[in-house]
């Protein structure tokens, strides 16, 4: 028989809390003094429970209304894009400022005419838009939106 072969079994009995002084774990029988988990029926209290207390998340005012996690699109309004020629896409957006990066995304909406024919390439366009672009001889494409390229870590 070898030494890692051995089944030890633990020969120690579960200590009796509660059973007086002699016993070791005598009167508070390790639970403290006095509160609400000191005493018998103790259950887990929910988080941010302050013992009785108003929690803080209760006492904290509420925000007002709801902030969406996701983005707005930028808009540009189509009687800008007469400044552009050709086939216009984010790049093209961005180059004459008229939306704060290439990445974000996009939507065109009707304000004035177009005059020039425009091959638009973004995420979104209103229905007016899009008719309107048609009419001066252009075309609406709908792309997705455009990903950060990644840099390279050290």
């Amino acid at each position: 028989m070898k030494y890692n072969d051995l089944e030890v079994t633990k020969n120690t009995r579960p200590s009796r809390k509660g059973r007086g002084i002699a016993a070791g774990q005598g009167k508070t029988a390790g639970r403290g003094t006095k509160g609400q988990k000191s005493r018998a029926g103790h259950h887990k209290m929910p988080a941010g429970f302050m013992g009785g207390q108003r929690a803080l998340m209760q006492a904290v005012p509420k925000l007002k209304g709801f902030k969406s996690i996701h983005p707005k699109a930028e808009v540009v309004y189509t009687d800008r894009l007469n400044e552009l020629s050709g086939k216009v896409d984010n790049y093209k957006l961005a180059e004459a400022q008229m939306i704060s990066s290439p990445f974000v995304k996009v939507k065109i909406i009707t304000r004035g005419e177009i005059t020039k024919k425009i091959d638009l390439e973004t995420q979104f366009a209103s229905k007016t838009a899009i008719e309107a672009l048609k009419k001066a001889g252009g075309s609406f494409k709908k792309v997705a939106v455009l990903q950060r390229p990644k840099t390279k870590e050290k």
